[in-house]
């Protein structure tokens, strides 16, 4: 697995997202994951389709993950949208590093964790969360996102000085995960990413897409649609693989042929957030 980008390969990166090389700071930081946000989805249809074309078991490498978001519009989840992001990063000349978060079972999630002019930030791109801009860690009470029903809560560092996320919905707690502060490398997770390809992993067995938008995002979960803004969401229940495979290509305009062939390959759709 690459562990930084070659020149050509970063200036590919670029022009996809429309961005220009500057000297790090806040604001060029901020254009940067809001970009990125906005082009690249969360979403599972990308990790089936490689499996069952060329046998994979670990996300993309860089020339077939922007051959994806550029030709197909696909994204990926988190151990790809935030490797990648962060290799982005550090071409750029940020003092970023990857971490581990623990969910259920340690390090199942991977986050960015940016040093900038003596402040911490957490960069997370590969949540399906709406984070479109940086996030601060350095915090004596709670960093909020509010988003129509939802509501994420980035609590201030615990006693190991790692910070944790968590996701409300409707005012329940649905899930979290906290955010380890040591750098790590990609090849210690390995296991795990080989793991989340296997025939009875999660997003082996469910859908999940969520594309952000200036001012909405939309959420495809099994059959479930949703238009959120951050003060209104709609909800819509797809009826057939047909109207679903309809609604992913008007939506995300991925090509209909694989878009099909992943969701007729689906033995089943297992519930992904609760």
């Amino acid at each position: 697995m690459i562990k930084k980008l070659h020149s050509d390969t970063a200036g590919e990166f670029l022009n996809i997202f429309e961005l220009h090389r500057v000297k790090p700071d806040y604001n060029a930081l901020c254009e940067i994951v809001y970009k990125y946000m906005l082009r690249v989805p969360f979403e599972n249809i990308s990790k089936i389709y490689y499996k069952q074309k060329s046998g994979y078991e670990f996300f993309p490498d860089i020339k077939l993950y922007l051959e994806g978001i550029e030709k197909y519009n696909f994204g990926g989840t988190c151990y790809a949208n935030n490797y990648y992001l962060y290799l982005l990063l550090q071409y750029l000349g940020y003092e970023v590093k990857i971490c581990g978060a623990d969910m259920s079972s340690p390090d199942v999630h991977l986050v960015i964790i940016l040093n900038l002019d003596g402040k911490e930030y957490l960069i997370d791109a590969g949540n399906a969360a709406p984070f479109l801009k940086p996030m601060p860690c350095d915090l004596n009470v709670d960093y909020v996102i509010n988003h129509g029903v939802d509501k994420y809560i980035l609590k201030p560092k615990d006693e190991n000085g790692n910070p944790r996320m968590e996701l409300y919905k409707n005012g329940q707690l649905k899930h979290g995960y906290t955010a380890k502060h040591k750098a790590r490398d990609i090849s210690e997770f390995s296991e795990i990413i080989a793991g989340s390809f296997g025939d009875d992993a999660l997003f082996m067995n469910s859908l999940l897409l969520v594309k952000f938008f200036n001012n909405k995002t939309i959420t495809i979960n099994n059959y479930s649609f949703k238009e959120s803004s951050e003060n209104k969401t709609v909800l819509k229940e797809l009826h057939s693989k047909e109207e679903l495979i309809e609604c992913i290509v008007k939506y995300f305009t991925m090509p209909e042929d694989i878009v099909s062939q992943v969701i007729n390959s689906l033995k089943e759709f297992r519930n992904t957030w609760d």
